[in-house]
This record gives structure tokens, sequence and C-alpha cells, in this order.
């Protein structure tokens, strides 16, 4: 099925992710949202049973704060196991429901892609051994320099607050054996590409590997052998950028969070993390449900909630939608900007 883009209007395109979890309860919450805009096209991928299925339940729960599927378009994607409730069986729909929505966000310009959130581990039991929706984005669009950047804009002060990370779904004792000099310069050129295009003189922060930032070598060597050198060489190519650090991770975001809390007050426009838990932990904590995992370096705009499957919670009408909501209106937000907007 091809969508024609018949207006000016973003097409938001939403795979609805693992449907044992909370992926399209969060949906049908967010589109019925009165912060979500409405002179957009939203199109959902995924099975329409199930989605007509988790309106109904959630309705004789006594629900009312729920879009309708019926009032969307739905590209209704049935797979060989969306008859079987496994979480194999579930791992693959999702599988082939993101598969799909990358299909259709790359037919047509002026479109961006929000993912629900999915089960690692039961897309690895349904036999797709990837770490994330991350990586087959990347490797849908041929892709190599993609980067997992949280964003957040602030309900007090407007500010947007993201986080960059180095790397990503590995384990602790892998990253100090992926990270290097050319990995922290190309996430650097993300990262101010990102934050540039929305001003002109840009400030970036870059978190420390080791507590204390190494100490000078005494609580670890990564700084004083290489991470320090990388920074003032890729600073002497991008003057016009402010970079500090590499910082003691266990201050880096404080500034992040008086920014947050108050308009007069220093702010910086990204930091860039390490691993995964250390940009993640400052930034759910500071931000909490307005935080959004997009991926930057596509030839589209990706957005997703920042959380998990939820499945201790799924069917009970109890998941909050907040992060799904700033997810659709960052990739709205960045689709309406000329200057983040990428066609393809």
């Amino acid at each position: 099925m091809i969508f024609k883009n018949t207006n000016n209007t973003t097409k938001v395109v939403l795979s609805v992710g693992d449907e044992s979890g909370v992926g399209p309860e969060i949906i049908l919450k967010a589109l019925y949202s009165n912060d979500i805009p409405r002179n957009n096209e939203y199109i959902l991928v995924g099975s329409k049973k199930n989605l007509q299925k988790t309106y109904a339940h959630l309705r004789s729960l006594g629900l009312s704060n729920l879009a309708n599927p019926n009032n969307f378009q739905i590209h209704d994607l049935e797979t060989s196991s969306s008859d079987k409730e496994s979480n194999a069986s579930y791992g693959d729909s999702s599988f082939y429901y993101l598969t799909k929505a990358i299909e259709i966000v790359q037919q047509y310009p002026n479109s961006a892609l929000v993912t629900g959130p999915i089960c690692k581990k039961s897309w690895s039991l349904a036999g797709h051994c990837f770490a994330g929706q991350t990586e087959v984005l990347a490797k849908s669009c041929g892709v190599k320099n993609v980067g997992m950047l949280f964003t957040a804009k602030s309900p007090i002060t407007g500010w947007r607050f993201n986080t960059l990370l180095a790397t990503t779904h590995i384990a602790l004792s892998e990253v100090p054996k992926k990270l290097n000099t050319k990995l922290i310069q190309t996430k650097l050129d993300l990262l101010k590409d990102f934050c540039s295009r929305y001003k002109e003189k840009i400030t970036i922060r870059v978190a420390g590997l080791n507590p204390h930032a190494g100490e000078e070598g005494i609580l670890g060597t990564e700084e004083r052998d290489w991470l320090n050198d990388a920074l003032v060489t890729w600073n002497e190519k991008n003057k016009d950028v402010r970079v500090i650090g590499p910082l003691s991770p266990d201050s880096c975001w404080n500034s992040s969070a008086k920014a947050w809390l108050h308009k007069d007050t220093e702010k910086h426009d990204g930091i860039l993390a390490m691993y995964h838990d250390q940009g993640l932990i400052p930034m759910k904590a500071i931000a909490l449900n307005y935080s959004v995992n997009t991926t930057i370096g596509l030839p589209f705009i990706r957005t997703s909630p920042d959380h998990g499957t939820g499945f201790d919670i799924a069917g009970k009408g109890i998941a909050q939608s907040q992060s799904m909501i700033e997810a659709i209106k960052a990739a709205i937000e960045m689709s309406n900007n000329s200057r983040l907007f990428n066609t393809h």
C-alpha cells in the first residue's frame, strides 16, 4: 500500500511495537490527547484486529480518553504469527511492524516515524538478532553513523534538553573497548549537527568515562590517555562550538537540572554520554516522562517514547502516555523545522 502525499501536513507513521505490552494503549491515549496537533495525518502500522481489541478492552475498564482506531489509517499487517500468543510471536509481529513502517516513511517526503516499545528478548526468540530498533533503522537505511539521542522539552522553561550516547546497547564491560577517538568525534559531529539546527552558537558538555573523569589517571586512564586530546582536536576543527569536558559524570548533568527548572540560568545545548545508563539515568531523573528517544543521522525523523514495554501493567489501563505524546510532538516539531527536515 502506498499513501500519497496530498497536502503539506506531516504524516506521522506509528508502529505499535510489542502488542503484549503497553504500546497499543499509549498510542490510543496519545492520539486522543488535546496536546497532539490535529492538522497532521496519522498512520498506524500493526494489527487492526488487535488495536480494536485493545480499544474495546480499555473501554470496558471505564477508560474514555482513547482514540478509536477506526478513525485512523491503519496499515493492517497480519503476520504468520499474529494469531499466536507467545513472546516469540509478539516479537516477530513487532519486528515486521517496524520494518513495514520504515518502508512507508521512505515512500514520501514530509513524514516522520514514531515507534512503540519492543522487547529485545522476544525479537531474539523470533530469530531477529538486533540489539534494538536503532540498529534496524540504521541497517534499513544503509547508514553507519547514527546516534541514539534523548531529547526533552521542559514544560517549565521551554528549554530543550539533549543527551547523545556514544555507545548504546552493549554490556558495561564492553564500553571501554568500543570507545576511541574516531567514535567520539563522529558522535560530536552528529550532536553538533542536531543542536546547530536549533541555534547558531552552541555549547556541548562531554562526560568522562571514569569517576571524577579519571582524576588525572588515578581512577582510570582513558581521559588522560586519549579522550582529552580527542576533544581538543575536534574543537580545533569546530571553533564555533564551545566544548566543555571531559567532566566528572556525577556532576555533568547538574546544569541540566537547573536549566530544566529555571529560565535565568546558563544553558547548554547537548551532552555526550559515554554509555547507555550514564546518559539515561540523569535524563529520566530530570525530564521524567517528557524524555523522548530519537535516532539522528537517518534520512527521516524517528522518535520513540523513553520507556519499555511495561509488561507488568499491560492491559490494566494505567500506562502513562506522556512520553508517547512527547514523541509525537517532537517528531512533528522536527519535521516542521525546515533546518531539521531531510526530504527523502
